[in-house]
């Protein structure tokens, strides 16, 4: 992860006192030395974890302090806690709970809106390390592990066993699994797969006591209880702290699918192609949307050659057995030629496939190379109504003076409108916040939700109101206030 601690952008206060854009805190540890609580905290975890455990290296911690939301703020840590074991993690927490010192678990620190972030005098309590495989059963058709795990490694070892998990989110090859379940993080294949929440069946979690429990099951089926396994899937860490995860998985996909692209002037034409054919009731197993901005700053980053003259590309794979997946790909062409294609073509030519997604999952980091701000948006509507969001969003960018790189998960109508911002100009991070909050309220306003799957963390709080109403928040902070009634997991954050 990028450390930009040492560079922060200013602080930019949003209308209701929140700080928005950049840090809170001191780029150094608080030189005034830790509270008595802190320092009691300190001083239990010395004697109960492992040297090497406990950071508190100005230089050591500040990589730890927020994930890669630039625009979300962060407080001044305690320290890093670097947790091995399940015994580290309730040891860190048992002793927070003691003081009542917030406690942030963190994994590889890719999330994008803030949720992992520090807050003032909070011990971070990072999982990365926490990276063993303990079981993968081809009989069960399951996997446990630790929450360290990165996503691609998984996925990995699954296919040696010719097994597959699913979930596959754009930063597979360095996300863990622990932050996967923290978001309840989608991915390419979501559209006819699933998120992850459909395919946890069991957790280990430490509580904001310390204790620790097992919810869920390994078994098929079990209604024993409440879902304290499902209600623990995106919730960000302000409920328990995940220390492991099992997963049910699927049988390997075929190693030959078919892929359809079609090339559009308009992303309005985009959204019409989408609508056409789910409302075919055709399912592919991805379905993607690339647009302009992104193709041309993939292409400047890894000279990819990928056609820049069309508004945007969409990008479907059918993976049925044959002859079904001609068929669907043969309906998806068509629907793209009805729908405007100034040009589309079906291939089962792996490489060329390859090199097509491999384009819309560098579509972030390329856009990234630009040196620009990013902010990042996650709204999702409904299918129907995603040509309209399309339309919205290039109106919103027009109207604001923003500029705004849009990829999606067509097939979900989940849209990550990219935000880009010169840094220094606070005019510019001005128009982009009210293009931000103009996006929210008009996924709200179509029926959608304010984050598909990047999580409430800091950026969305105020989206979440807007979207749920008081009754639902209600709700949500009677269930935090009985599982964490000092409120020390995560504060601030998701709820």
């Amino acid at each position: 992860m990028a450390d930009r601690v040492t560079a922060a952008a200013p602080v930019v206060v949003a209308p209701e006192g929140r700080p928005f854009g950049g840090s809170t805190a001191p780029a150094e540890l608080d030189p005034s030395g830790p509270s008595a609580a802190g320092r009691a905290v300190l001083a239990e975890l010395a004697a109960a974890l492992e040297p090497d455990r406990v950071l508190t290296d100005p230089d050591v911690v500040r990589p730890y302090v927020h994930d890669e939301a630039e625009w979300a703020e962060y407080g001044t840590p305690l320290c890093v806690v670097r947790a091995r074991s399940t015994a580290d993690v309730a040891a860190t927490v048992t002793a927070c709970a003691a003081h009542r010192v917030p406690v942030v678990a963190r994994g590889a620190g890719t999330g994008l809106s803030g949720g992992a972030n520090a807050v003032e005098g909070c011990v971070l309590l990072s999982l990365e390390r926490m990276t063993a495989i303990r079981e993968i059963s081809a009989g069960e058709r399951l996997a446990v592990v630790e929450p360290g795990v990165v996503n691609d490694d998984l996925r990995a070892a699954c296919a040696e066993q010719d097994l597959w998990y699913p979930p596959d989110p754009a930063s597979a090859p360095w996300s863990t699994i622990g932050g996967n379940v923290a978001t309840n993080a989608g991915g390419l294949c979501c559209v006819k797969y699933g998120v992850t929440r459909d395919y946890v069946l069991a957790l280990e979690v430490v509580t904001a006591s310390g204790e620790v429990v097992r919810v869920g099951r390994r078994t098929a089926k079990g209604v024993v209880g409440y879902d304290l396994a499902g209600l623990m899937v995106g919730s960000e860490g302000t409920l328990g702290i995940i220390t492991e995860i099992t997963v049910k998985l699927r049988p390997a996909r075929p190693a030959a699918p078919r892929t359809v692209v079609g090339f559009f002037d308009s992303l309005a034409d985009c959204g019409a192609a989408v609508a056409a054919v789910t409302e075919q009731g055709l399912q592919p197993a991805v379905f993607e949307l690339v647009d302009r901005e992104c193709l041309a700053a993939v292409n400047a980053w890894r000279n990819a050659g990928l056609p820049e003259g069309a508004a945007a590309l969409l990008l479907a794979q059918t993976d049925l057995p044959e002859p079904a997946a001609q068929a669907e790909a043969d309906a998806i062409l068509a629907a793209f030629e009805r729908h405007g294609a100034t040009e589309a073509m079906a291939s089962t030519d792996a490489t060329e496939s390859d090199a097509l997604f491999a384009a819309r999952r560098m579509a972030y980091p390329a856009l990234e190379q630009l040196g620009m701000g990013m902010l990042t948006e996650d709204v999702c509507v409904p299918r129907p109504r995603m040509a309209e969001m399309l339309a919205r969003i290039e109106d919103i960018g027009a109207r604001r003076g923003v500029r705004i790189a849009t990829v999606a998960h067509a097939g979900d109508g989940n849209l990550h409108p990219l935000m880009l911002t010169p840094h220094d100009d606070p005019g510019a991070r001005d128009r982009t916040r009210a293009a931000f909050d103009e996006i929210i309220a008009a996924a709200v306003e179509l029926g959608g939700t304010v984050t598909g799957e990047h999580g409430v963390g800091l950026l969305k709080r105020d989206g979440m109101e807007r979207e749920l109403g008081p009754g639902v928040l209600a709700l949500q902070r009677s269930v935090k206030a009985a599982l964490d009634p000092d409120g020390i997991l995560n504060p601030g954050k998701a709820v």
